[in-house]
């Protein structure tokens, strides 16, 4: 006996899972390898799914309503087990970068170890669709619910459990649906049971396995993290992931130096303190020292360059932009600060400081009269409050350890922006001071020049007219440098505070308002009259020092792409360390992801659908090729666009990326669904639709900065709501490319229809790393740009297949 409601609750859950499994993977490879991949687990997500459907065509008559049941049980069965088992395999690899064919054999790895899950649920997708008895329309409509719950779903399970363990729960998701399909009863019982024709062990299975992994530190876990080996030879005390990071804490019995950013040599050498080591996704880092509420325990913070501001603006009310363990918010506290807010996105941080009673015994910071520590993405709050502040310090936000791996290289931060600066800067007393402590290379302009660079852009656009008078830099031990930007010029008494500051401690004065730098460089970025004589002249330096903006916010990538062969020069004569080699890696990783998703792609997607479309005519086969291809560049540019300027807005990747596919599968849902009413039949119906598109499209731009402008303060509800009203109505317009364009094909000729797929989730996959490589060259603006360009020549692309009553050659 069918049972409708089993099939579809059986296919709610298995898009449910693949969903969450592609966001989560993002998240994992975030913690392995670098930020910007995220790109390659939706690009190895959207092979896979075509992989399974392009399967399911050629295996044609071997599948049918007849052993439907039995098909969808075994491939969810299958999609559930390999969910496991290729994770498990891929936290064994270990893309240890260098100049070698093993480095591009073990992404290859990688990316087979990411599909397989992935191809199963195509399987299941595609048989649901194309041999089922019920209504394409309603589960069609299944299929996005469960897509879109999915999108959700993942930011709760990912603040319950590790990654790992995360990874197993969608197992056991994949096979609850395996469970449900079994007992939907279409078609027959097959004649010879096979194991994964039993569900219900494989769920009990996973969903034991994903629970005890998630109660010990020593499970599945990843063996490599950003460039290293995860040897957890120190004695790990905890960890937690959630949807912004995986935080391990280690903790050594005996005393030991304090952790700080830029010592100076004339600290006292018998300091000892307990603190624990926090380390963020395997790289980035931070330390808790111990605190009991006295001022001789954190005595050896005024010796730490980072906090150089606080010697002329040592009372009043504070700001520090990233809480991490504490530390700056402490060195607000010491020199005298007596209101002091610590912002912080990751929650996990606030709750080590205010709830967990093994760290709030250790560090009794959150118990201190007139420190509050919040959790919320800062230029979000600042956009809120109406508080004016003495001081606002941002210190190491996203440390060297990351930036010379290239883990930040192509990822947008929305904090290192000009308009994050103007916040900042507008929240300021008016003699108020914004410091921020950033990596420093002496006789190299890098990091350094870059912040200059955004610093006088901000100055600027505040009406500065000689930013050079508002700022001052030092640096310590040739490594790290602090900036004192002043609202207001910095007097002659702040000036010569800084001066005695910095000679009694060691460091070196880099840049004072009375005196000429010793690079020239920095002297012609600050003594730029407006932003186009700054803009021109960081454009036309050896590195990137163009100031990073909302549309092109890569602050740490410096690797002039726009300029290709210069790029390659520099990767020819690079040094192993630093800034530019962390840039090179992580642009050779882009690049290499990127043709293993184009060989995957031509391999498995295009090269076997090429007998489909040998026997149609010349003008169906070129117009469709290159209708699908354009179609499915266009729609990928615009998603990705979406998902990076969103991630400035929305303060993090994982929630954008949650936001833009929900918003954008429901959405292009509802478009294809209406396109059977409202179908693009005639020459002017279709280019009327095209060029809608486009002018949405070529508006996102303008409209996504009125947005955020009005909307920036917005508490982060109401920012997502924002950004799905952006996004729904572009999806409802995009949902009619693919169903208009199948139905002009199949007015002519239904043979080569799976050629064209294959060639639309071909560029697909191919179009998100595209996207990544346009918005880093030519910023985000651009990939809708080439969005609108993509959809604009669907036109000529629709007159060579044809319309309903016309002819073709």
């Amino acid at each position: 006996m069918k049972s409708s409601i089993y099939f579809y609750g059986g296919l709610f859950f298995v898009t449910l899972a693949s969903l969450m499994l592609e966001i989560i993977q993002t998240r994992i490879l975030s913690v392995t390898t670098w930020y910007h991949l995220a790109f390659f687990a939706i690009s190895i997500a959207m092979f896979g799914l075509t992989a399974g459907a392009v399967w399911v065509y050629h295996k044609g008559k071997r599948f049918s309503e007849k052993t439907l049941s039995s098909d969808l049980t075994y491939y969810s069965s299958a999609f559930a087990l390999s969910t496991a088992i290729c994770f498990v395999m891929q936290m064994t690899l270990t893309p240890h970068q260098n100049d070698s064919l093993t480095f591009f054999l073990v992404w290859l790895e990688i990316a087979v170890c990411m599909a397989v899950p992935f191809f199963f649920a195509g399987v299941v997708v595609s048989l649901s669709l194309t041999r089922s008895p019920y209504r394409i329309g309603r589960i069609y409509a299944v299929d996005l619910a469960g897509a879109a719950t999915g999108c959700l779903g993942v930011l709760w399970v990912m603040n319950l459990t590790d990654g790992p363990s995360a990874v197993l729960w969608i197992g056991a998701i994949a096979a609850l649906g395996a469970v449900l399909f079994r007992k939907s009863n279409i078609g027959e019982a097959p004649s010879k049971k096979r194991w994964l024709h039993r569900p219900l062990p494989i769920l009990l299975m996973l969903a034991i396995a994903a629970t005890l992994n998630g109660m010990t530190w020593r499970g599945i876990q990843p063996l490599f993290i950003k460039d290293s080996i995860n040897h957890r030879k120190e004695p790990l005390f905890f960890e937690q992931w959630n949807t912004f990071s995986r935080v391990a804490v280690y903790y050594q019995d005996e005393l030991q130096s304090p952790s700080m950013w830029g010592k100076s040599p004339n600290t006292p050498p018998d300091k000892k303190i307990h603190q624990f080591r926090l380390n963020i996704d395997g790289a980035a880092g931070t330390s808790m020292p111990e605190f009991h509420g006295k001022k001789e325990e954190v005595n050896f913070l005024p010796y730490d360059i980072t906090n150089l501001a606080y010697s002329i603006r040592p009372s009043g009310r504070g700001a520090v932009i990233g809480v991490g363990g504490g530390r700056d918010v402490l060195s607000a506290w010491h020199f005298g600060l007596d209101d002091i807010i610590g912002l912080e996105i990751n929650p996990i941080f606030i709750d080590l400081l205010t709830q967990n009673q093994d760290f709030c015994q250790f560090n009794e910071i959150a118990n201190m009269p007139g420190i509050h520590l919040i959790a919320d993405e800062a230029r979000s709050w600042f956009a809120r409050t109406k508080d004016k502040f003495d001081i606002i310090q941002i210190s190491m936000i996203d440390t060297w350890a990351t930036t010379s791996a290239g883990a930040f290289t192509l990822s947008e931060n929305g904090i290192y922006t000009v308009e994050a600066f103007k916040t900042f800067i507008e929240k300021l007393k008016p003699n108020g001071v914004l410091t921020v402590s950033r990596w420093y290379a002496p006789g190299e302009v890098n990091e350094t020049g870059r912040l200059i660079s955004l610093a006088t852009a901000a100055l600027l656009e505040e009406g500065a007219i000689e930013p050079q008078r508002h700022i001052f830099l030092a640096s310590a031990n040739r490594k790290v440098a602090t900036l004192a930007l002043s609202r207001q010029q910095l007097s002659p008494s702040d000036i010569q505070t800084l001066k005695t500051r910095v000679r009694d401690l060691g460091f070196m004065t880099v840049i004072s308002p009375d005196e000429k730098p010793a690079s020239e460089v920095l002297e012609n970025i600050m003594t730029a009259k407006d932003r186009e004589e700054l803009d021109a002249y960081t454009s036309r330096q050896v590195l990137d020092l163009t100031p990073p903006t909302d549309d092109k916010p890569f602050f740490f990538n410096q690797l002039p792409l726009h300029k290709p062969f210069h790029a390659m020069r520099m990767a020819k004569d690079a040094a192993n360390t630093g800034v530019i080699a962390g840039n090179l890696k992580a642009t050779a990783t882009l690049l290499t992801t990127l043709s293993i998703s184009m060989i995957l792609a031509l391999a498995i997607l295009v090269i076997p659908l090429g007998s489909a479309v040998r026997e149609t005519s010349f003008s169906l086969a070129v117009g469709g090729t290159f209708y699908f291809s354009l179609l499915g560049l266009g729609f990928m540019f615009a998603e990705m666009g979406l998902i990076q300027r969103l991630s400035v807005f929305l303060g993090h990747p994982t929630y954008s990326l949650s936001v833009v596919l929900f918003s954008l599968i429901l959405s292009t849902g509802l478009g294809s669904f209406l396109s059977d009413r409202w179908a693009l039949r005639t020459k002017k119906s279709f280019c009327f639709w095209v060029i809608f598109v486009c002018i949405y499209i070529l508006m996102l731009p303008m409209t996504l900065k009125f947005a955020f402008n009005v909307f920036q303060s917005a508490d982060a509800l109401l920012r997502i709501i924002v950004s799905i009203v952006v996004i729904a109505p572009m999806g409802i317009l995009l949902g009619f490319g693919f169903p208009s364009g199948m139905s002009l094909v199949e007015n002519f000729d239904k043979k080569p229809t799976p050629w064209f797929w294959g060639v639309n989730g071909a560029t697909g996959v191919l179009a998100s790393g595209l996207t990544v490589a346009t918005s880093i060259t030519f910023g985000i603006s651009a990939s809708f740009w080439v969005a609108a360009a993509c959809y604009s020549l669907l036109i000529p692309a629709a007159f060579m297949i044809g319309f309903p009553g016309g002819s073709r050659r």
